[in-house]
């Protein structure tokens, strides 16, 4: 027994002694489909799983086509797992043409690698790939890419450039994250060696990936065609030198983060096609000023425009059904906000910190069936911003939920105004306003009491003419 257990003991040891099958010009390999296939992967060199110190001394590894060994060619069409894990000593890598996939964590901190060329038949870089590969200035993506995994380019903080081929073809791109793409360390992005900063996407381009542009700063313009019929996640997200965008009517959706931390945008045009706005789709984008939400909308995500602080009118259309949570958190420069009649929901802190508000048009005239989170008005002027509402749905509001916190609701008509006449803001013109207008001329009652409806006119003031206007009003004249 104890020999069978001596001999099991060696055969595992053995087999465990050697971390790669064969190795030919100081590159270890292992066979994909066993010493009689044809394909080989480029592995690392410890045994038992141990990747410290791998490839000691290495300092440029090309990776060839091919490779012979024992008489026998085989393909080389990977770069296995953490086959280069650590080579800090590592300053140049070249990939042959023949390697269509990079492993995870294949060259993880590499941190003295400073020049990489990736080969023309890759179509996917895994995650880590190239993590913590700090001396990385410039990186080429090669056109036959189609896959970077999560955290490829992590901690590669010396990049300032990346280039590309085919701009259509790096649009389609499956990125992960936001880390797996190069740009979120490089910002500049360059097409066959000229730096990319009025953005045109190709005609061919149908969707605009999650995290294509992400965090391209030198990106000062972008022109989208009507090819397009949705913006991915975090597609644009910290594009800081883009000041305007227009999205065309073939867009029906905008994804989450999308356009997040486009610090410098000053103006968005939103196609009429578009029906949902992700979350945070528009979030920190400070200096943006006014925003009309067409009513082919029917969602606005969570925080879709949160802490946009230079927002000063917002228009949302008649189809929005639901306002998500911190939808327009922070918007501290807002003083105009309209909103359309078909909402049914609006989410906690919707409009929360919206300290500059002075006026809030509401559309919605079954204000009781509305769903509303916690505090959406907190931190709203809720004393002096004027909240007009539809006529003969001025009792319903002040009796609503959080609604009632408002002071001074008042009626408006179909285009948004005041009705004319309606001293009192109940939507109606009648006796009853009158005899307040009397009252206040007669020192009895205080015009401030009804923010500027007394001054009927429009002259300023209060007095007989007003009277002789509200008279003519009632009578039809």
């Amino acid at each position: 027994m104890k020999k069978i257990l001596l001999l099991t003991l060696m055969t595992i040891l053995a087999l465990t002694a050697s971390a790669y099958d064969f190795m030919v010009n100081g590159l270890a390999y292992d066979y994909l489909n066993g010493q009689s296939g044809s394909k080989v992967e480029v592995t690392y060199t410890n045994s038992n799983n141990s990747y410290a110190n791998n490839y000691s001394g290495l300092t440029t590894a090309n990776i060839p086509a091919s490779v012979t060994y024992s008489g026998k060619t085989y393909s080389v069409t990977s770069i296995g797992d953490r086959a280069f894990w650590g080579c800090s000593g590592l300053t140049s890598v070249t990939i042959g043409n023949s390697v269509t996939s990079i492993g995870y964590y294949a060259f993880y901190n590499c941190s003295g690698l400073t020049s990489v060329t990736i080969g023309n038949s890759v179509t996917s870089i895994g995650g880590s790939a190239f993590d913590g590969c700090s001396g990385l200035t410039s990186v080429t993506i090669p056109n036959s890419v189609t896959s970077i995994g999560d955290w490829a380019f992590d901690d590669c903080s010396g990049l300032t450039s990346v280039n590309i081929i085919d701009l259509a073809k790096w649009c389609k791109i499956d990125f992960s994250s936001g880390y797996s793409n190069p740009l979120y360390f490089a910002h500049h992005l360059y097409l066959n060696n000229v730096e990319i900063k009025e953005l045109s996407i190709p005609n061919s381009v149908t969707k605009i990936k999650d995290y294509a542009f992400y965090n391209c700063s030198g990106l000062t313009s972008v022109t989208i065609p009507n090819s397009v019929t949705s913006i991915g996640g975090s597609a644009f997200d910290g594009c800081s030198g883009l000041t305007s965008v227009t999205i065309p009517n073939s867009v029906t959706s905008i994804g989450d983060w999308a356009f997040d931390d486009c610090s410098g945008l000053t103006s968005v045009t939103i196609g009429n096609s578009v029906t949902s706005i992700g979350g945070g789709a528009f979030s920190d984008c400070s200096r943006l000023t006014s925003l009309t939400i067409p009513n082919s909308v029917t969602s606005i995500g969570w925080g879709a425009f949160y802490e946009c602080s230079g927002l000063t009118t917002v228009t949302i259309g008649n189809s929005v059904t639901s306002i998500g949570g911190n939808a327009f958190y922070g918007c501290s420069g807002l003083t105009t906000v309209t909103i359309g009649n078909s909402v049914t929901s609006i989410g906690d802190r919707a409009f929360q910190g919206c300290s500059g508000l002075t006026e809030i048009r509401s559309k919605i005239v079954n204000v009781g069936d509305v769903s509303m989170g916690t505090t959406v008005f907190y931190e709203v002027p809720t004393s002096s911003c004027t909240l007009k509402v539809p006529i003969g749905t001025a009792n319903a509001y002040r009796s609503a939920n959080q609604w009632k916190e408002f002071i001074n609701i008042i009626e408006m008509n179909d285009s948004g105004g005041e009705v004319e006449g309606d001293v009192d803001g109940n939507g109606e013109v009648n006796g009853t306003d009158l005899n307040i207008l009397i009252n206040i001329i007669l020192g009895k009652d205080n015009a401030a009491n009804y923010g500027g409806r007394a001054n009927v006119n429009g002259e300023g003031g209060v007095d007989g003419n007003d009277l002789n206007k509200l008279i003519n009003i009632i009578l039809g004249k």
